[in-house]
């Protein structure tokens, strides 16, 4: 079937849309639609799309890819919305949304949705479940290498829900789901696969990013100069997570995992009075 896109643009927001059909052949009794938000993602955007081609509707926020992100999202029939970088709670939100179907499957470009997982969704949508939204294990690759321990397994995520019961909230670039009234949220057991950090450059960058928006996010206050929070907060979070919660048993990947965590964390505090010091020059 040939593919037909057309573009339109409404309040400052330009939309490219893919009306190349759904594959559904599953005939379940309610929808489902996946939302994604996406900047330069195609290194990781197929992966994840190829693991939920089932779905009924694809939505992709894009915030202004220059590589193939949004080429590869029409290939697998999403529908592709650019909007400007809002942050990352009110990315998804907006992502949301944009939603039509009964229920939505909220995922990371850098996520999988393994067979076990797609199967226990499925089930959810014949109508087998009495809950308005469902947490999910994840499993965090380092590295290659899943870590198992440490605090980053089960790792459990609220990214199933039915449209307009959730929404996400937290402190950017820290986002998580909630239930808009404190509904009862189920358990599956089937896992997200996150494919996070596969070079130690990546992910030295990424938490120097993080780092720095952790402290220009509304409402962030400018820190003082504190040896606690610089240098004791970081040596007892590597000790909780590679002692007691047994990081160590993930062999050299979860040592360096763990080192580095406990470096970003020394780093948000040492840039909040960064911006305290350069506020009072």
């Amino acid at each position: 079937m040939a593919e037909h896109f057309y573009c339109t643009r409404w309040a400052n927001r330009s939309l490219c849309e893919n009306t190349f059909a759904r594959r559904s052949n599953l005939n379940l009794p309610d929808t489902l639609s996946i939302a994604i938000v996406a900047l330069n993602e195609g290194a990781n955007l197929g992966r994840v799309l190829e693991s939920v081609r089932w779905a009924d509707e694809i939505i992709v926020v894009d915030s202004g890819s220059t590589d193939r992100t949004c080429d590869i999202a029409r290939e697998y029939g999403a529908r592709v919305v650019t909007e400007p970088w809002g942050g990352y709670t009110a990315q998804k939100n907006y992502a949301l949304e944009l939603c039509t179907k009964d229920w939505i499957l909220s995922l990371d470009a850098d996520e999988e949705v393994s067979p076990e997982l797609a199967e226990e969704i499925r089930r959810v949508l014949t109508g087998m479940g009495s809950l308005d939204g469902y947490s999910m294990p994840r499993k965090n690759l380092f590295l290659g290498r899943w870590m198992r321990h440490g605090g980053f397994y089960p790792d459990p995520k609220l990214r199933l829900f039915r449209r307009g019961k959730a929404y996400s909230t937290g402190r950017d670039p820290h986002d998580r789901f909630e239930m808009k009234n404190g509904e009862r949220v189920g358990q599956l057991k089937g896992a997200l696969i996150h494919h996070t950090y596969p070079t130690l450059n990546l992910y030295l960058e990424h938490m120097n990013r993080y780092s720095s928006v952790w402290n220009r996010v509304p409402g962030a206050v400018p820190r003082k100069f504190s040896i606690s929070a610089i240098v004791l907060r970081p040596l007892a979070t590597f000790i909780y997570n590679y002692f007691f919660r047994l990081g160590f048993l993930d062999g050299r990947e979860g040592l360096l995992l763990h080192m580095y965590h406990a470096g970003y964390v020394s780093w948000k505090y040492a840039k909040g009075w960064e911006v305290g010091r350069k506020q009072s020059q």
